[in-house]
């Protein structure tokens, strides 16, 4: 289960209802103690057990934090798509911050080369003093390996993975996609079959399912593979930075359960915009472009976030000031999925699929995304 959380869903500059970009990404063990998959009881799951991601940092991030309850000590990684101001201004002072409250636990840095320049600088004239590790990967370094998959791991746990993948992407400057991949994976006894093989429940239920063979007091050879099935499930969600070419995402979305991606205008605007001035094209999607794209791929879940400015939050088709309404039928006039629109502090759950290592088959369900209401604690 991967819980998102937008912090900042406007486009260049922030608004009175919406900050500038920023998406927390929850990674969730629904095995863990206080966690109830399709119920509102994920908040009970134990702070140590609920590490997050942070995908770009704009101006204000940390001060959208203080109304939800993400701790910046369970922050795992963050990840920067590209260097454009209101997509990483915010991250000196939210490092700042995480340093202030007492942090000493390494924190993952996935950015553009130019941003470790921009920590440098700020470090050197203005004393910033981070007293935890800042392990820096520079993304023009995955993505030039040889033979790589452009991937970097990040191990939660024994029986919990975060893979992060990158994919190129087109803007002004430098731009990059996120795959997010949590696996989750779990042992499974099978005590019906026990019972049914004359074996009474002991210590050696506990052995079997930690993947040990054990004999009975009988001298019976038990194999752990006979009586325990590894159930995995995978839960992918593709976060891309602006772009606009959403194309260049056909292999990353392949098994994804949601597409994230910038609906800066409508397409009539950005038709507009590139004929006012053929010289200069801000190199942004429109709803339409996005929709069409998803279409084509046969994405059932899409949101659309970085909306400028010129749109006000109402949703209002007749209303002749332009509002969220305009990039909602954007989208929907090619587009026949399951379609959101991001507002800040908006939560969603995603649930990947769920698979059986033992046939590859698991469970059919269809894979879901679901609006789970307001992350605003206040």
């Amino acid at each position: 289960m991967l819980k998102l959380t937008f912090l900042g869903t406007s486009a260049g500059v922030p608004t009175k209802q919406r900050n500038v970009t920023a998406l927390a990404i929850e990674c969730l063990n629904p095995h863990t103690s206080g966690v109830q998959q399709g119920s509102r009881q994920q908040n009970n799951q134990s702070k140590k057990s609920r590490p997050w991601v942070l995908i770009d940092c704009g101006e204000g991030t940390q001060q959208q934090l203080l109304h939800t309850k993400l701790s910046l000590h369970q922050l795992a990684a963050i990840c920067i798509t590209h260097v454009h101001g209101d997509h990483c201004y915010g991250l000196p002072g939210l490092l700042a911050s995480a340093a202030m409250s007492g942090r000493r636990e390494p924190l993952t840095l996935i950015a553009p080369k130019a941003i470790a320049t921009l920590l440098d600088a700020i470090t050197a004239n203005t004393e910033l003093y981070l007293p935890f590790a800042l392990d820096f990967i520079a993304i023009e370094e995955v993505l030039a390996e040889q033979g790589a998959t452009n991937k970097v791991n990040i191990s939660l746990s024994d029986q919990h993975q975060l893979d992060i993948d990158i994919t190129r992407l087109s803007h002004r400057v430098a731009s990059h996609a996120f795959g997010i991949t949590q696996t989750i994976s779990r042992r499974i006894l099978n005590t019906d079959k026990l019972v049914a093989d004359g074996i009474p429940a002991s210590a050696l239920w506990g052995k079997l399912q930690q993947g040990e063979d054990v004999t009975t007091e009988g001298n019976r050879q038990l194999r752990s593979v006979d009586y325990v099935d590894n159930e995995i499930q995978r839960t992918r969600v593709v976060v891309a930075g602006d772009n606009d070419a959403p194309n260049l995402l056909s292999k990353a979305v392949i098994n994804a359960d949601l597409l994230v991606h910038e609906a800066t205008y409508t397409h009539e605007v950005m038709m507009a915009i590139q004929a006012r001035n053929p010289d200069y094209d801000p190199m942004h999607s429109s709803a339409h472009v996005v929709g069409t794209f998803a279409q084509k791929m046969n994405l059932k879940n899409i949101i659309l976030t970085h909306f400028s400015a010129r749109y006000q939050n109402f949703d209002n088709p007749d209303s002749e000031t332009p509002n969220m309404a305009y990039i909602r039928l954007d989208a929907q006039s090619v587009y026949q999925g399951n379609l959101w629109l991001a507002a800040d502090f908006d939560q969603y759950m995603v649930d990947g699929a769920v698979e059986l290592a033992s046939d590859q088959e698991g469970s059919q369900e269809e894979m879901r995304v679901q609006y789970i209401g307001s992350a605003r604690s206040d």
